[in-house]
């Protein structure tokens, strides 16, 4: 391995020999990491190291002098730039490989288990199934405007037209509010100078209703030329069915404000997971990959064995998504949850389905565990996990059977290296509910030990 200088910048050769848990290729030189993205393994390459930390270095291709046969042209034509996709340039059946191994290396060394080959299911058409896009509008360093995602572990935006695992209705819808803006001189924010109108767009749509909903972030809702912006939006993308201002003007990385004002439309859209319909609002929690969301719920009730005898409780049950597509299998469903505007969505979507075993309460789940006997419980937690009050309330109520769902293995593994002690993990699965990124999805099926 040689060292190069060109133009005063540190180059150095490397082999990539192993993917971290994000997708980044890791490499060694003179006993330092380095982490590579877009190097695949056993890819060789002159790599420039953009900063050092004290453990480990971060540098980028250069050039590559070993190619993997798992190399592919990435579809977007941004993957090196954007900082949303890990595995754009590895074939998709090779990504799905490593996904499972790193997860299951995860699992087995963290919860200390020795699970073998725990399956995977993957998209048969992993592009454009995201159903929820955000998107930061800013200015170049010539002050024209852009928008598109942002960098790498960065504020930069890089200006992307097109995201290629976005549901594409976005393109006519942000090329017209980028059109627009310019023509009735609406400003981006400038984070810096913590000036201008618009901060982010967000835009939902339904897979099977194909309602959109477009959210407009501004700072205030006073812009110029409000109306007549609105009008001609929606004159322009008629596929538009709502269209809201939400009001955030604090400092903070934080997308969405408290206040909303509904510009047209009904304010929400409506779409069906599993034949249930579900109305969504734009600060409601609903899986981003409607196709795979539904082969994760069929999972996680088949890995349940619920029957019509089961009494089952939902935590973290959000706007209910599992607890109401699940009810037909049940004697009764109850959700509970600490947001308030959620209990509210899934009360309105238990009526709304004509579903009569469900009850909601907003309440912490970790006390609402005792008021009656569950004979399962299905958790679906945020990415740290479940809190240890939380944790010793499952072991203390003993329900027969739990279903753990995750979107981050290592919180799961962490959760599972105590819950094993009180009961049996009888099977675990992943699901590639985000094709294209390092993600992956987890449901564990557990049973109380006797």
């Amino acid at each position: 391995m040689k060292v190069k200088n060109q133009f005063n910048k540190k180059i150095v050769h490397v082999k990539c020999v192993d993917f971290t848990f994000d997708g980044q290729g890791l490499a060694k030189y003179n006993n330092r990491t380095i982490f590579v993205p877009s190097l695949l393994i056993d890819e060789e390459a002159d790599v420039e190291i953009l900063y050092r930390k004290k453990d480990y270095d971060v540098g980028h291709i250069v050039k590559l002098t070993k190619t993997s046969k798992y190399r592919i042209n990435p579809k977007c034509k941004c993957a090196t730039s954007c900082g949303g996709c890990s595995f754009q340039n590895l074939d998709y059946q090779k990504e799905l490989e490593y996904k499972k191994l790193i997860a299951t290396n995860t699992i087995n060394k963290i919860a200390k288990l020795n699970f073998k080959d725990i399956l995977i299911h993957g998209m048969k058409e992993p592009y454009y199934y995201r159903n929820k896009i955000q998107i930061p509008f800013g200015y170049d360093k010539q002050h024209r405007l852009e928008y598109g995602f942002y960098k790498f572990k960065s504020h930069d935006i890089v200006p992307i037209k097109e995201c290629v695992i976005e549901d594409d209705c976005h393109v006519k819808i942000l090329e017209n509010i980028s059109r627009l803006m310019k023509e009735l001189h609406i400003t981006a924010y400038d984070e810096d100078k913590l000036t201008g109108d618009i901060r982010h767009v967000l835009i939902r749509v339904g897979k099977i209703s194909k309602e959109i909903m477009v959210t407009l972030v501004v700072t205030n809702n006073k812009f110029k030329n409000k109306n007549t912006f609105s009008k001609a939006l929606i004159k322009a993308c008629p596929n538009i069915t709502t269209l809201l201002l939400n009001i955030n003007s604090r400092k903070t990385n934080v997308i969405l404000g408290e206040k909303e004002e509904v510009l047209y439309g009904k304010g929400y859209i409506e779409d069906y997971l599993l034949g249930v319909k579900f109305r969504i609002s734009s600060k409601s929690f609903y899986q981003v990959n409607h196709d795979q969301c539904e082969v994760l719920y069929k999972l996680a009730f088949e890995k349940a064995n619920l029957t019509k005898d089961d009494t089952v409780l939902d935590a973290y049950c959000g706007i209910g998504t599992i607890g109401l597509t699940s009810a037909g299998f049940l004697k009764k469903i109850v959700g509970v949850e600490i947001v308030s505007d959620a209990i509210k969505d899934a009360k309105l979507n238990a009526k709304i389905n004509n579903i009569t075993n469900a009850s909601y309460y907003c309440m912490d789940a970790s006390e609402y565990m005792f008021k009656e006997k569950f004979d399962c419980v299905f958790v679906d937690p945020p990415r740290k996990g479940l809190d240890d009050k939380f944790i010793q309330s499952l072991i203390k109520s003993s329900p027969k059977k739990i279903v753990y769902i995750s979107c981050d293995v290592g919180t799961l593994a962490r959760d599972l290296s105590i819950l094993k002690e009180y009961y049996n993990i009888n099977s675990i699965d992943f699901v590639d509910m985000f094709p294209r990124t390092y993600h992956v999805e987890t449901v564990v099926a557990l049973s109380l030990k006797k």
